[in-house]
C-alpha cells in the first residue's frame, strides 16, 4: 500500500458534529459575521477543546471570524458556535467593525453651515 492510502481524512461531516457538539447554531451567533472581530481574554485553559484553544492562541491580536474560520479550516457556522462558546465562558470578547451611526443633530448643523457659505 501507498502512503496515501493511510491518510487520515478528519474533514468530514462527522467531525464538525463531535466539535460543536452537534449545534448548529446559538443566540449569540446571530451578532457574528465575517467581518466580526475576536480578541481573547484569557489563556486556553488545561483540557480545552483544540480547536476553542486555538481560537484563544490566534487571537491575542484581534483576528476576524473570516481570518478564524481560514486558519482553522472550518466552516463558519462552525467557527461561529465556538466564538459563541468562548464569549459565554469569558474567554473572548467580540467587537464589530461596522462605525457607529453619525449624530444626526450633528449633520445637520453641518448641513446648515455648508448652506450659510
Amino acid at each position: 500500500m501507498k502512503e496515501a492510502d493511510h491518510e487520515w481524512h478528519d474533514d468530514g461531516p462527522e467531525r464538525l458534529y463531535v466539535i460543536t457538539g452537534g449545534r448548529s447554531g446559538t443566540a449569540a451567533q446571530g451578532a457574528l459575521d465575517l467581518v466580526t472581530l475576536v480578541i481573547s481574554r484569557t489563556q486556553p485553559a488545561p483540557g480545552m477543546q483544540p480547536e476553542r484553544a486555538a481560537i484563544v492562541r490566534l487571537c491575542r491580536a484581534p483576528l476576524s471570524v473570516a481570518e478564524l474560520t481560514a486558519y482553522l479550516r472550518l466552516p463558519f457556522s462552525a467557527v461561529a458556535v465556538l466564538v459563541a462558546d468562548l464569549m459565554a465562558e469569558g474567554a473572548v470578547e467580540t467587537r464589530s467593525t461596522v462605525p457607529p451611526v453619525a449624530d444626526l443633530r450633528l449633520l445637520e448643523e453641518v448641513m446648515d453651515g455648508l448652506e450659510q457659505l
